[in-house]
């Protein structure tokens, strides 16, 4: 296969994976935890539950080429095949986490343990842009997007502990 059909077939791989936390949390999302979450006390400025699916599936196509670009930069010894295996294998890693929340916070109906995996994936999330900008400046632009978002998420999350404790 042409380098440009291997690249392209990257390109979906990295998005479909991206997309695996959405399928995960979609599961998440039972009538139970619904009805768990509507009891829950939020602030005002909680965004609609459409706005949040339309911002994480543009954030989650954003990280798919990111990651991309990133694996593009693998294919020479020059550039430092090694930093980018350590940058992508910390993104699968945070990806892994961000389909853990869902789970976590909503199947497991607990704000302190959504919180808790929030703060490791912010984490996370910090890391994986400082070294995909390292790797590629664009994958890291890419990523600001998503650190803003789960900023505001981390934010939202504790004033949703704040006032239902």
């Amino acid at each position: 296969m042409q380098k440009v059909g291997w690249s392209m077939l990257a390109l979906v791989f990295f998005l479909l994976v991206s997309f695996v936390p959405a399928v995960i949390g979609a599961f998440a999302m039972t009538e139970e935890s619904r009805q768990w979450y509507d009891t829950l006390a939020r602030p005002d400025w909680t965004p609609a539950g459409w706005i949040i699916s339309l911002v994480w599936t543009v954030l989650y196509f954003l990280m798919g080429i990111a990651a991309w670009l990133v694996w593009r930069r693998c294919e020479g010894p020059e550039i430092g095949i090694a930093h980018a295996k350590v940058a992508l294998g910390l993104f699968f890693v945070q990806l892994a986490v961000n389909a853990a929340w869902s789970p976590v916070y909503f199947a497991g109906q607990s704000i302190v343990w959504g919180l808790v995996v929030l703060v490791v994936l912010w984490l996370l999330v910090l890391a994986t842009t400082i070294l995909f900008f390292r790797h590629s400046r664009p994958a890291g632009v890419l990523m600001l997007p998503y650190i803003a978002w789960v900023t505001f998420a981390g934010v939202l999350l504790f004033q949703i502990w704040r006032m239902n404790t």
